[in-house]
C-alpha cells in the first residue's frame, strides 16, 4: 500500500473515516490528487482548523511513518537536513591518528553516512519506503529557508558537499501547512497543490463533537457547536480551534453540565479563549451567542 498505483479515492475516504476525520468531498479530492500525482500539498488556513492532522491521517492511511519538521524563525538547513556527529567524528579522528593514518584516509572515514545525523528532510528522502513528510507552519520560517525548500520540492534531492547529491529512494508524500503569518512565495506555491482549510461548518462541527465526545448530552452537544461557531465569527485575536472546542465539550461533560447558560459559559470560557482581549470581547456577547439560531441539528 502507498504506491501511486494503489491510491484510489476510496482508499483516501476509508482512511479519513478510520481516523475519524470528518471533512468535505472537496478536501477528499485534493488529498487523493496529492497522493495520485505525487505532488506536494500546501494547506493554508487558521490555526487549529485541522491542517496538521491531515499529515497524520495520510500517514495512517498509507500505513507509513510520519516525519515532521516543525518550522520556526531561524530554522536553517542544518536543523532541517543534516548535521555531522562531531563528537563521534572526533573520537574516530583520535583513533585513526593513533594508528598513524594519513589525513586523507581519516577524512574518508569521518565524512561518511555513519557519521551523519539525519534531520527530517534527509530522513524522508533516504527512508527505505515512502513516508509522509509534514513541514508544519512553514510560514514561521525565514524566506531563505523557503528558498532552500524549492530544490527539495522540485527534484526531491539534496546536495551534501562531502557526499554529493542524495536523491530520494522513494518520493515522499509532502504536506506543508501555513497559518498565513506571512505570504509564501509564488515559486513555492507553484510546486504544490493548494488547499485552504477553514474551520468546519456548523453541521460538520456538530458531527465531530458527536464522534469525539459521544457521551455528551445531545442538547449540550448542539449548544456547544452553535456557541463555538458563533465565537469564530467575532473579531478575535485567536479563534477557538477544533481541539479547544472538543476540550470544552469534555470539560462540560466532566462537570456534569446538561445545558449551557451564561454562568456556565463564563466559568469555562478560558478553555476556548487564551487571550484576555478575546475573553472580554466574547463575555459581552455570551447571551446573544447562546440565543443564536434554533434549527435543530441531526
Amino acid at each position: 500500500m502507498g504506491q501511486p498505483s494503489d491510491v484510489t479515492p476510496e482508499l483516501v475516504r476509508d482512511g479519513l473515516q478510520r481516523a475519524r476525520y470528518l471533512t468535505t468531498p472537496r478536501v477528499e479530492t485534493v488529498l487523493y490528487l496529492a497522493l495520485a500525482i505525487e505532488k506536494p500539498l500546501l494547506i493554508e488556513g487558521p490555526a487549529g482548523a485541522g491542517k496538521t492532522e491531515i499529515g497524520k491521517v495520510l500517514a495512517a492511511t498509507l500505513q507509513t511513518e510520519l516525519v515532521r519538521l516543525q518550522c520556526y524563525e531561524g530554522l536553517d538547513e542544518a536543523k532541517a537536513l543534516y548535521e555531522w556527529n562531531y563528537q563521534k567524528q572526533l573520537l574516530r579522528i583520535q583513533a585513526d591518528r593513533a594508528g598513524d593514518l594519513e589525513w586523507g584516509e581519516v577524512t574518508q572515514h569521518i565524512f561518511s553516512h555513519d557519521y551523519l545525523l539525519e534531520r527530517p528532510i534527509l530522513h524522508a528522502i533516504t527512508a527505505p519506503r515512502k513516508v509522509v513528510l509534514l513541514i508544519d507552519e512553514v510560514d514561521k520560517a525565514d524566506e531563505e529557508f523557503e528558498a532552500f525548500l524549492l530544490e527539495v520540492l522540485s527534484d526531491f534531492q539534496v546536495s551534501i558537499p562531502e557526499l554529493g547529491t542524495v536523491a530520494a529512494r522513494h518520493r515522499p508524500v509532502v504536506v506543508l501547512t501555513s497559518n498565513r503569518a506571512r505570504e509564501l512565495s509564488d515559486a513555492l506555491k507553484r510546486r504544490c497543490l493548494y488547499l485552504y482549510l477553514d474551520f468546519p461548518g456548523l453541521e460538520i462541527e456538530h458531527q465531530i463533537i458527536r464522534l469525539k465526545v459521544p457521551d455528551l448530552d445531545a442538547v449540550l452537544r448542539e449548544q456547544v457547536a452553535r456557541f463555538v461557531h458563533g465565537l469564530r465569527k467575532l473579531d478575535l485575536r485567536k479563534a477557538p480551534s477544533i481541539a479547544e472546542a472538543l476540550d470544552w465539550a469534555r470539560a462540560l461533560h466532566t462537570l456534569k453540565i446538561k445545558e449551557l447558560d451564561v454562568p456556565v459559559v463564563r466559568r469555562t470560557l478560558n478553555l476556548l479563549l487564551k487571550h484576555e482581549d478575546d475573553f472580554r470581547k466574547a463575555d459581552a456577547k455570551i447571551g446573544s451567542l447562546l440565543g443564536t439560531g434554533s434549527r435543530r441539528l441531526t
